[in-house]
């Protein structure tokens, strides 16, 4: 069973940083990309991140170019995405999803159970 646990949201002020973290089990994990997205409130969700399986290769939404970073560490399963600068409009619920490829792309086949991060100003 393909399972993905989002963890690491939190309140936080502008300006400040959070490091989440995706857990995943049930699956060759160093045989997939992993993406990272999030919803805001109001709004369709949108891919902000996505780094390739052996993490040769990453991408980033403009929106956050600059400020987070994605990684990986196949030895523990797990993805991270550390978010600096963080600004009121980061608001949102945060998803990890496995992708059935090596590289990053436009499909994603799991899902994780989100994160809720919140930025006040």
């Amino acid at each position: 069973d393909v399972q993905l646990q989002a963890s690491g949201g939190g309140l936080v002020q502008a300006g400040g940083s959070l490091r989440l973290s995706c857990a995943a089990s049930g699956f060759s994990f160093d045989d997939y990309a992993i993406g990272w997205f999030r919803q805001a409130p109001g709004k369709e969700r949108e891919g902000v991140s996505c780094i390739s399986a052996s993490g040769a290769s990453t991408n980033y939404a403009n929106a956050v170019k600059g400020r987070f970073t994605i990684s990986r560490d196949n030895a523990r399963n797990t993805v991270s995405l550390q978010m600096n600068s963080l600004l009121p409009e980061d608001t949102a619920v945060y998803y990890c999803a496995a992708r059935g490829r090596r590289v990053c792309g436009g499909s994603y086949d799991s899902w994780g159970q989100g994160t809720q991060v919140t930025v006040s100003s």
